[in-house]
């Protein structure tokens, strides 16, 4: 069985361990000295969605409410620069109404005419702490989920490469996050646990067709196999990788500041998610001792005693 295209990917697996060590080291680093940015999803505070009939001054609108001690304040445009979408962590001295009010008489000052709010959004304390949890057991049930999937499905030594694998893509596409201060709220959460499906089906037609060159040619080194099958996949792999890449570009460009986040943490994914299929997940494998003997059917014992 042959393939036109023979590149030798288990050639560059050193180089591959590196970089992917060193991505991984970095954001376990920033984790401890940064931690993530957590939106009000998790932290708590309120948001405000003002209209105003003019573009809106940003930067002026930002020096106000910092002098007025909101200078945490995070402010940014809302689908046009007429719109404002202003967040705030929570404010413990002052009444939910009031600080309403306070805020748009800042935010207004600012600005050559008044604008309203359309919407607000406040969320406790308590409510961000039980979503830091509920988050944090989806992805752990989410890695426990594909887990034993995995390994009732494929020999050991994928399924742990497999884990492995995954582990990787979601920290370091996390550690972005962490590295470059971005956001991190629910919108990014379900992008991980998203890319941990995504990722997962990937690896999965790879290891399909290791399985299935194994049992059926000849070829008795498993790097000559892995990388076979990794050659056979990459079209597929590529297309798919492609397609999701340029809808996941205009969504980050053009799809407005409610979905940016999880925009970029999938692009992220994705990027690493099928890095980590050629790269990473295979070669781990081999680097575990994966024998071609692992793959074969096991034969059935058909023979019968004779009677005496």
């Amino acid at each position: 069985m042959n393939s036109a295209r023979q590149i030798d990917f288990l050639s560059k697996k050193t180089f591959a361990y590196f970089f992917s060590g060193s991505l991984f080291l970095i954001s376990i680093i920033s984790f401890f000295v940064q931690g993530l940015e957590l939106g009000i999803d998790f932290t708590g505070g309120s948001v405000y969605e003002i209209h105003y009939e003019q573009s809106v001054d940003l930067d002026k609108m930002r020096t106000s409410l910092s002098q007025q001690g909101f200078a945490d304040a995070n402010i940014q445009n809302f689908g046009s620069s007429q719109e404002v979408l202003l967040r705030l962590k929570p404010v413990t001295d002052i009444s939910q109404k009031d600080l309403t009010e306070k805020v748009l008489n800042i935010a207004n000052s600012s600005q050559p005419q008044p604008g309203e709010i359309r919407r607000v959004e406040f969320v406790g304390p308590q409510v961000g702490d039980d979503l830091i949890n509920d988050g944090g057991l989806a992805l752990l049930f989410a890695f426990i989920g594909v887990m034993i999937y995995v390994s009732i499905r494929f020999e050991w030594k994928l399924s742990v490469a497999a884990i492995i694998a995954l582990f990787h893509d979601s920290i370091i596409t996390m550690g972005f996050f962490s590295v470059f201060g971005w956001e991190f709220d629910l919108t990014v959460l379900s992008a991980v646990l998203a890319l941990v499906g995504y990722s997962t089906n990937d690896k999965i037609v790879i290891y399909d067709r290791i399985r299935e060159i194994t049992r059926t040619t000849r070829i008795q080194s498993m790097d000559d196999i892995v990388n076979l099958a990794i050659n056979e996949t990459l079209s597929r792999t590529i297309l798919v990788s492609f397609t999701v890449f340029l809808t996941l570009l205009a969504l980050v460009f053009l799809g407005g500041k409610i979905i940016h986040g999880f925009a970029i943490a999938m692009l992220i994914g994705v990027i690493k998610g099928t890095y980590s299929s050629i790269y990473i997940g295979s070669a781990l494998a081999l680097s575990f001792g994966l024998r071609r003997e692992d793959l074969m059917l096991t034969k059935k014992d058909n023979t019968v005693d004779q009677l005496p």
